[in-house]
């Protein structure tokens, strides 16, 4: 089939290669606008756009989806399908009627679970054992089209949403890339999905990320493990902001005060409302990540030190920072 591939982050990747190594036609790709990114704020081509125009293919970057000159070539192309994975933004009906075969979606859930922006990590911030990828085909409503085929993954101890939207990429290329073929070959149909089973995916913001530590320890794994690598998880420590990387609970240790800290000799603790969690990196405001051990070797203990989940750092913390721990 001739295709246009609709995507942008390094998510995509994987199944952009896939189409491009396979016997179907990648006549474009749609992709964001270059975007500012970096420390120095650098006008950049998305992971997508650089990737196909390595390939030697045409690279489209509407600002909008329904502007007249990019349907005008979209309708020049004349693509059979186009296949979506994490493109972005909305498409108009305008643009859904153009190929034959439609847009269909790669998502990163078992729909109708977790439809939305957000599905890897409101799947690790829920607590779910096991998620998904599937292929649908778009319609004006939010990832509610009849679904092609699926996938599923079970979500590890220590799965952090980019470890697990890793895996899914990956395998969720061969999976899109099976639709593209079922599709050609007549013998695939979208199949309703299920009325039952729905919630949705909110995306998950800056404010999301800071940890409450009133709250029991196996929600703060979770949460910390929702928010890496973005938006980032953070606490605020006596008047700045320090960025958390992955937390491990630690069932059996003596109960601490919310957010009190308490160094070992093999680990620091800090106190939730039930048990406490053994840090792992941080990332204290200004500075470079670094193991907790090392952070807390320079911190003054004297009256004890503490975590705290109170209001916005009052010195100046970058509420806008991009750089979450890795």
């Amino acid at each position: 089939m001739r295709l246009v591939f609709a995507g942008t982050p390094e998510t995509a990747l994987p199944s952009l290669k896939s189409l491009l190594g396979s016997s179907h036609e990648v006549a474009a790709v749609v992709t964001r606008p270059d975007g500012r990114s970096g420390r120095g704020r650098r006008l950049s081509a998305s992971p997508v756009a650089s990737l196909a125009a390595e390939a030697g293919v045409e690279v489209l970057k509407p600002a909008k989806a329904r502007d007249p000159e990019f349907l005008d070539r979209l309708r020049e192309i004349a693509p059979d399908c186009c296949p979506v994975v994490a493109y972005g933004a909305l498409l108009p009906r305008e643009a859904l009627d153009i190929p034959a075969y439609g847009w269909v979606n790669l998502h990163f859930s078992l729909l109708p679970a977790w439809r939305g922006a957000a599905p890897v990590q409101r799947a690790i911030l829920h607590g779910d054992d096991v998620t998904g990828a599937a292929t649908f085909q778009i319609e004006e409503g939010l990832d509610t089209g009849p679904v092609y085929g699926v996938l599923t993954e079970p979500i590890r101890a220590a799965d952090t949403t980019g470890d697990l939207l890793g895996r899914l990429a990956v395998a969720g290329a061969s999976l899109l890339l099976d639709t593209m073929n079922g599709i050609e070959e007549g013998v695939l149909e979208p199949r309703p999905q299920p009325t039952e089973g729905v919630s949705h995916a909110a995306k998950l913001t800056p404010e999301d990320g800071r940890v409450d530590w009133n709250t029991p320890a196996l929600h703060i794994d979770r949460l910390v493990r929702a928010c890496t690598p973005a938006p980032g998880a953070w606490t605020n420590f006596r008047d700045m902001r320090v960025k958390l990387g992955p937390v491990r609970p630690v069932p059996g240790a003596e109960k601490l005060a919310p957010g009190e800290l308490r160094p070992g000799k093999n680990e620091v603790l800090a106190g939730t409302a039930t048990h406490p969690v053994a840090l792992g990196e941080v990332q204290p405001q200004g500075k470079r990540r670094m193991a907790v051990a090392d952070w807390i070797r320079g911190v003054d203990l004297t009256g004890g030190a503490y975590f705290t989940s109170g209001a916005e750092p009052t010195s100046g913390a970058d509420s806008t920072s991009k750089d979450a721990l890795h």
